[in-house]
């Protein structure tokens, strides 16, 4: 048994291509098997007359998937290694592609955490059926990390500043939050997987069967933010956006919990994801996946990454030592770097992006 026939489970069911994440006890976190059955699986699919959709799900405990195997990256790197961590990222970005390209009906049941690597494999598909456990967060800017997997595309197109408040703050959404941002096409009840796998295993449409069997999402708590949300993270600069909330956290408790919680996020990670959220609205997919990849590969020789995995994994003294440790402290001119060209990008031919 292979490492891919461990964690994930590839099979063709009539006119379905179906990938099962079966790697519950990590959470259904994404290692280098878990990609490349995936990305070797959907290449296959595509080129399969007989499979007119394709879809991915959870195998079953609590999560969709929770990212990918950020111990494994992290160790990799204090080792020195990180040229092979940084062949996974390079590999993951490529299946995130694939998947926006996708020329059949991609489809992610989702029930349960979606985080990270998790949002890579399923925001990206034309359909996303939301189950009543849902959880969707981009929580990297924690842990010294960077919202990724083609976070740089997608967060910038939600409405308003919310992708900006969603890569800043880390902050957790449930269903109903999800379809009204977009994150998520279709509220669907508990219990229904199996006849929406028939469904598309007989060959009906996937859109026709996601629309027969969505439910009401119910009222969105984010809608009612929108507004704050929109005042506070429509600031012009990292430090713009802190003080509007630092001048509002008197009188408005929202204001005051996410000051809160920003300030225990990684300076250099926050600088970085304003960065992506302010240019990432005028990039193409492609031209978000090489940004992406440009900064991982200086992350992958950074400090604060492995400082945040070590505080909140490893050690769990939740005590990160940030370096630098405020905002203040950040040099422009070192965030700049994370953006520029590498000597080889990001390698997308293929992909059809």
């Amino acid at each position: 048994m292979t490492e891919a026939d461990a964690d994930i489970r590839i099979e063709t069911r009539g006119a379905l291509g179906l990938a099962t994440l079966t790697r519950p006890q990590a959470l259904n976190a994404l290692n280098d098997g878990m990609v490349d059955a995936l990305a070797g699986a959907l290449d296959r699919w595509i080129a399969d007359d007989a499979v007119r959709a394709i879809a991915v799900r959870s195998g079953g405990g609590r999560a969709f998937s929770a990212g990918g195997d950020i111990r494994l990256m992290h160790d990799l790197g204090r080792a020195g290694r990180q040229a092979e961590s940084l062949a996974f990222w390079h590999r993951e970005y490529r299946l995130n592609a694939r998947i926006h390209t996708c020329p059949k009906p991609y489809l992610a049941l989702i029930d349960g955490i979606v985080m990270g690597g998790g949002v890579g494999i399923s925001l990206h598909g034309a359909l996303r059926l939301a189950g009543p456990d849902y959880l969707f967060a981009m929580p990297e800017v924690g842990i010294g990390f960077f919202p990724d997997v083609g976070a740089t595309y997608a967060l910038p197109r939600l409405p308003g500043a919310t992708g900006m408040y969603l890569a800043l703050t880390g902050t957790r959404i449930r269903r109903a939050d999800a379809v009204w941002l977009g994150l998520a096409t279709h509220a669907v009840p508990a219990g229904c997987e199996a006849a929406i796998l028939d469904a598309l295993a007989a060959g009906e449409d996937a859109a026709a069967v996601a629309a027969r069997f969505a439910e009401p999402a119910g009222p969105a708590p984010i809608a009612a933010l929108e507004d704050r949300i929109n005042a506070y993270f429509s600031g012009g600069s990292l430090g713009e956006i802190l003080e509007r909330l630092e001048a509002a956290a008197g009188a408005d408790p929202f204001a005051a919990e996410t000051l809160a919680g920003m300030r225990t996020r990684s300076p250099t990670s926050m600088a970085i994801a304003f960065e992506q959220m302010r240019r990432g609205g005028g990039l193409d997919f492609a031209e978000a996946m090489r940004t992406e990849f440009r900064i991982v590969s200086r992350v992958a020789h950074g400090h604060d990454f492995y400082e945040g995995v070590r505080a909140l994994l490893i050690d769990k003294d939740n005590a990160p030592r940030w370096q630098p440790a405020t905002v203040a402290a950040l040099d422009p001119a070192v965030i700049a770097a994370h953006f520029a060209p590498l000597p080889v990008d990001l390698d997308l031919a293929g992909t059809g992006v």
